[in-house]
């Protein structure tokens, strides 16, 4: 089956005085219905990427290379029409503080409605219809009364609910959802993951989900890609990567999450911090926070190797036996 999506040798970079390459040779590809997870810490370049994929930079401070293919098709040719019917037709995105997403002028109702006759020739009575469905389908209870309310009326579960409704309304292909549980308790974020979970699967559409949280994305992800620095260091199925972690930082990343079998136990941290973007080191940029870090690693930056369903960038994998020549 061919992917849905291809990303190629990804280059982010964003100018000013000390210009910073937030993404640096990306690539990855996901297949139609395929839920992937990107995990990593904050500026690890997550957010960036889903952006990317929409072209929502300023261009003239960004400049980006390689290829983004959707259905074939290279989204960096695109030109500003063809953008239009793109986003949200065919990629839409669930931004991670929906209170900023919405505009606070217009009722939600008028905002999912504008966003399907942006995409579909009907008129007005049948997108406020279509909106309503929409909200009933992300499970807002009185839908039909939170249609005619504004944004700041509703809570962040309600807001939340009302964003995967309106990046849903025209049925898009795949769906980059960004920390979208971040701002809320810990019940409304189990209820939003199985919800997303519930739509993915009765829809079918692909879906990025981007997070720090390894928790979050076991439980909706069937394949997870840990981002550092701006580079995919680690790739493989759930079960993989939380099994059999062969980066020390995705290895990290895992025993530094809180479980029940923890208590009474000191929590594992990852020491250091995140490297400046704008200075990257020639090595391999978690080096200085690695324990098993040897000079190699400090002088030269592993490349990521493929196997079957497992990418790993590391000179000194965990367990041993480097998948880098």
């Amino acid at each position: 089956m061919s992917p849905l999506l291809s990303v190629h040798d990804l280059v982010v970079q964003f100018g000013g005085v000390r210009p910073t390459t937030a993404l640096s040779g990306v690539s990855f590809d996901v297949a139609p219905g395929e839920v992937l997870g990107l995990l990593g810490e904050s500026g690890s370049g997550k957010s960036v990427t889903l952006r990317t994929l929409l072209r929502l930079h300023r261009p003239e401070s960004t400049r980006i290379g390689g290829r983004i293919l959707v259905e074939g098709v290279d989204v960096l040719a695109m030109n500003e029409r063809a953008l239009q019917r793109y986003r949200g037709g065919v990629v839409s995105l669930i931004f991670q503080e929906p209170g900023l997403a919405f505009d606070p002028v217009y009722t939600i109702g008028e905002q999912i409605a504008e966003t399907i006759r942006a995409h579909e020739v009907v008129d007005r009575a049948t997108a406020r219809k279509r909106a309503l469905q929409m909200l009933d389908r992300v499970q807002i209870p009185q839908a039909a009364r939170r249609l005619d309310a504004y944004p700041h009326e509703l809570s962040g579960g309600m807001r939340q609910r009302a964003m995967i409704a309106l990046a849903l309304a025209c049925g898009p292909k795949l769906l980059l959802a960004d920390e979208p549980t971040t701002a809320l308790d810990a019940t409304v974020q189990i209820q939003i993951l199985l919800l997303l979970r519930e739509l993915q699967r009765e829809t079918g559409m692909a879906v990025i989900f981007v997070t720090h949280d390894i928790g979050a994305v076991i439980e909706v992800a069937d394949r997870i890609a840990v981002m550092y620095a701006g580079r995919i260091v680690e790739e493989d199925t759930v079960e993989g990567i939380v099994s059999r972690p062969r980066h020390p930082y995705t290895a990290g990343l895992l025993a530094s999450t809180v479980a029940e079998s923890h208590r009474g136990r000191p929590l594992a941290t990852i020491g250091g911090a995140p490297p400046d973007l704008s200075a990257l080191p020639p090595g391999c940029a978690f080096a200085p926070r690695c324990r098993a870090a040897g000079a190699r690693c400090v002088a030269e930056r592993p490349t990521l190797h493929r196997i079957d369903s497992h990418a790993l960038a590391c000179w000194h994998p965990v367990g041993g036996d480097a998948l880098v020549a």
